[in-house]
């Protein structure tokens, strides 16, 4: 918009203000965006912006997204592992899978998943 090379920071926060513009730093910790596929996009400490010009809110975020599956693509893993799994307990990479997924303890996610009776999805979607 202004090119910026070099123009002072002061200098352009006095002209966007202004031109009715505020621009607010946000501290977020987190952001997931939702994808009509089902997939997720999460930004862990991104840096977030949010601009307002008269009245329309515009949010800028900065960071390394992390794609995350659907919840459909884990129960297909989940199907595609559980022919190896031996006692008909819970399968030790499907613990993982949830712990990796949710960042709960593996007591957890052993509880979600015996809770849901070994369904993924659901474990995940409990501990969320």
């Amino acid at each position: 918009m202004f090119g910026g090379g070099g123009m002072n920071p002061q200098k352009m926060q006095q002209m966007m203000k202004q031109m009715g513009i505020d621009v607010d730093e946000i501290d977020a910790t987190e952001v997931v965006i939702k994808r009509a596929d089902g997939d997720q996009l999460v930004f862990d400490n991104p840096d977030v912006t949010k601009m307002d010009a008269r009245g329309q809110e515009t949010y800028q975020i900065i960071g390394e997204p992390e794609t995350v599956e659907s919840a459909g693509e884990i129960e297909a893993e989940a199907e595609v592992e559980a022919p190896g799994e031996s006692g008909g307990g819970i399968p030790e990479d499907d613990i993982e899978l949830v712990v990796q997924r949710t960042g709960a303890t593996e007591a957890d996610a052993r509880a979600a998943l015996e809770a849901t009776d070994g369904d993924l999805a659901a474990a995940i979607s409990r501990l969320e």
